[in-house]
């Protein structure tokens, strides 16, 4: 390597350097909107299609393909504001009303009930209102860096989330060309950097779909149970259920069915039968049908693994990190099997 090469590679490297350094206030974000981006992606293609087959003819056909692309993917930001980010801004403002008011040991559960039934089973008294006081309070400072906290993070997300939107919308226009571009500039060979490029695209589908997705949706499901019984915070709840329910069988059941319990507990029978019932023949099949159907048999990962990233996630770098996390994760396995594959080693 000559002088000129060396300091190419020190400038670069500095230069990088620098870069994520100015990013990392919102490298969460830039890695959501990536993610985003990714699965808009097909829709993308054929909704640009459409609208410059409806442009053909009246305009040139490279002003009907930039217009097309433009009017697709401000389309598809458009949705997804409406179909996912207005209801997760709501559902995020409630969790988070929720654990405040159970950090500081305000809940509407019937706390006294439980701690009476578990006298009666054990012959201790445990308190059960602070327990959960603690745990909401670690689970504010996780997510917050405690309940003082929260207004700074909602003001920063909001920053974050018009940065990501900018992003989505620029990414689904260049990201094909910052692909080939990669590949270009890829030192590897062209066939491993294929190799590579197909093993990130189909892990990172598996984890996104596969697991975090159905993890959501076995969520939705037990929350509305939930919800049905009168269980209180429900979405505090079903935000919990959202990352237990990525163990598969039983991680959703240590939310619904302590729940079942304590409606029994507080003598509503009917109630705490109906949703151990719902929770078996309902929440448990998504599991077991759902999860089967929708991950990529290409993307293996162990759930044991998937946890790992949403948990290391989400204590790194908040809420996002429970999808980022997992693709992390996901995206080093699939170099690690590349480079396992493509050089031979053993």
């Amino acid at each position: 390597m000559n002088r000129g090469q060396s300091f190419l590679l020190l400038l670069i490297g500095s230069v990088a350097i620098l870069t994520l350094y100015v990013i990392n206030p919102f490298v969460e974000y830039v890695i959501a909107s990536a993610i985003l981006a990714y699965v808009l992606y097909p829709f993308h293609v054929r909704l640009s299609r459409r609208f410059r087959r409806s442009l053909a003819g009246r305009v040139r056909r490279s002003l009907a393909n930039r217009l097309g692309n433009m009017l697709s993917a401000l389309l598809l930001i458009l949705s997804a504001i409406v179909a996912v980010i207005l209801p997760l801004a709501y559902i995020s403002w409630v969790f988070v009303r929720d654990l405040t008011e159970i950090a500081r040991g305000n809940t509407d559960i019937d706390v006294a009930a439980i701690e009476g039934e578990i006298a009666s089973l054990t012959g201790e008294q445990v308190e059960v209102g602070e327990v959960l006081a603690t745990a909401g309070q670690v689970l504010a400072n996780t997510l917050f860096g405690g309940v003082g906290g929260i207004v700074t993070t909602a003001i920063r997300a909001s920053v974050g989330l018009s940065l990501a939107l900018f992003l989505v919308y620029y990414t689904l226009l260049d990201g094909p060309a910052f692909v080939r571009w990669l590949r270009l500039t890829s030192p590897l060979p062209s066939n491993v950097t294929a190799d590579l490029v197909d093993r990130v695209d189909a892990m990172t589908r598996g984890v996104v779909i596969g697991h975090i997705v159905v993890a959501l949706l076995q969520a939705l499901v037990a929350g509305l149970g939930l919800w049905a019984v009168g269980i209180p915070n429900v979405v505090f709840w079903t935000f919990v259920m959202a990352v237990l329910a990525l163990v598969p069988l039983v991680g959703a059941f240590f939310v619904w069915g302590p729940a079942a319990a304590y409606l029994v507990a507080i003598d509503e029978v009917a109630a705490g039968v109906f949703l151990a019932v719902y929770g078996v023949l309902v929440i448990a099949m998504v599991d077991n049908y759902a999860r089967p159907i929708v991950i990529d048999q290409q993307a293996h990962l162990n759930p044991a693994v998937i946890l790992l990233g949403v948990f290391g996630g989400i204590y790194a770098i908040g809420f996002t990190g429970l999808f980022v996390g997992p693709i992390v994760i996901g995206v080093l396995a699939a170099t690690l099997e590349t480079f396992r594959e493509d050089y031979d080693v053993i």
